[in-house]
């Protein structure tokens, strides 16, 4: 017999997070997160998310053992001010029991029916910066610390329970050594001299910090247009800043202004840090600080997180000029793979300025959806 719990302690919480780590206990692909990180994720007096959104956890058991888990989510913002009567659901995981994920997808689906909600969608997070997209090819490639990996089983159990595909993410990358400079060496100059822009590079994190409102403001511009987007607050703005920006490598975010240094453009790489965090295995003590410190510095894969450009600047050629000091970085440090984020399948234009490098698409993943009413 299934029953399904409501997280209601720190301990059920901290049950639900560590979950993953028996279901994917011997998988050389899956990534696990910093268990102490999660827990503050989920936590609505650290995570700003919960200001407008909120978010009920649920687990499964079967003969009292774990058997699955979901977070049933309603980001307020999307439903008020998107008018998108959107119940999300995320972090979903079970076993291979189809009806430990029935029961855990009707939980989701009983709490959009309470607040009157058209549909369910997942997986998603609570914002665009979350992880997205169930994995549906590419199982045999290690996962990212920002993308959810799973099971090939899974698939089966979404369709099965009759939800059907929202949405398409396609994952991609390319070998460092199929860059060919001389593709966007030229155009930098070209591009800096025609709209007056230059580059902005950077040695330090403190360097970055007054900049950084200013990014997210051109985050949400970029992005504004495309489906289910919800912009990032100010309140957001502060948290990001604080876990993330002294996180990366400073070399690794680029800025690109114009003569009055407003900034049209940006771009934020990460060091991979798959293996370190596998060795980590939850734990940044006693020694999983060391392999994360080991990684930032050393790691030979990046993974392009985002990049923004101004809607006055795009389909202008400006990625040449943060290309351009990207390969200079990237050459000095020995970079072998670059590794892409999930992009929407119907998203051309970031297809368009990729197509340069000669990228593999290696996998893809997808979002479901089920009518409420």
């Amino acid at each position: 017999m299934i029953t399904i719990q409501k997280v209601e302690s720190k301990a059920d919480l901290k049950r639900f997070v560590k979950f993953p780590f028996t279901l994917y206990k011997n998988s050389p692909y899956w990534v696990p997160p910093i268990i102490k990180d999660e827990m503050e994720s989920f936590n609505s007096d650290k995570n700003p998310a919960f200001q407008n959104a909120e978010a009920t956890f649920f687990m499964a058991f079967k003969d009292k053992k774990p058997v699955g888990r979901v977070a049933a989510i309603i980001n307020w913002l999307e439903v008020k001010e998107q008018k998108l009567l959107k119940m999300r659901f995320g972090w979903f995981d079970f076993v291979d029991d189809l009806e430990v994920s029935k029961a855990l997808l009707d939980k989701v689906a009983s709490i959009g029916k309470e607040n009157n909600l058209d549909y369910m969608e997942g997986p998603v997070g609570f914002s665009n910066l979350d992880k997205v997209g169930v994995l549906i090819d590419g199982f045999d490639h290690i996962g990212t610390m920002i993308t959810w990996y799973n099971h090939s089983y899974y698939q089966s159990h979404y369709e099965h329970h009759g939800l059907v595909k929202e949405k398409e993410y396609l994952e991609n990358k390319f070998l460092f050594a199929s860059a060919d400079p001389k593709i966007f060496t030229k155009a930098n100059l070209l591009i800096k001299k025609r709209y007056g822009l230059k580059e902005m590079n950077f040695t330090k994190s403190e360097e970055i910090m007054p900049w950084v409102d200013k990014m997210f403001d051109l985050f949400n511009e970029t992005y504004s247009k495309l489906s289910s987007f919800v912009k990032v607050t100010d309140v957001q703005k502060e948290y990001f800043k604080k876990k993330y920006i002294s996180f990366i490598n400073p070399e690794y975010i680029k800025f690109v202004v114009d003569s009055d240094n407003n900034l049209v453009a940006f771009a934020i790489v990460m060091p991979s840090f798959s293996k370190a965090l596998q060795k980590a295995n939850g734990k940044l003590f006693p020694t999983g600080i060391f392999h994360l410190l080991k990684a930032k510095k050393h790691s030979k894969d990046v993974i392009f997180y985002l990049i923004g450009i101004h809607p006055d600047y795009q389909n202008k050629g400006v990625t040449a000029i943060i290309f351009n000091e990207y390969y200079k970085v990237f050459l000095e440090r020995g970079i072998e793979n670059c590794i892409r984020t999930p992009e929407l399948e119907d998203n051309v234009a970031i297809r368009q300025m990729w197509k340069s490098f000669n990228p593999v698409t290696h996998k893809r993943r997808r979002t479901y959806r089920k009518d409420l009413i």
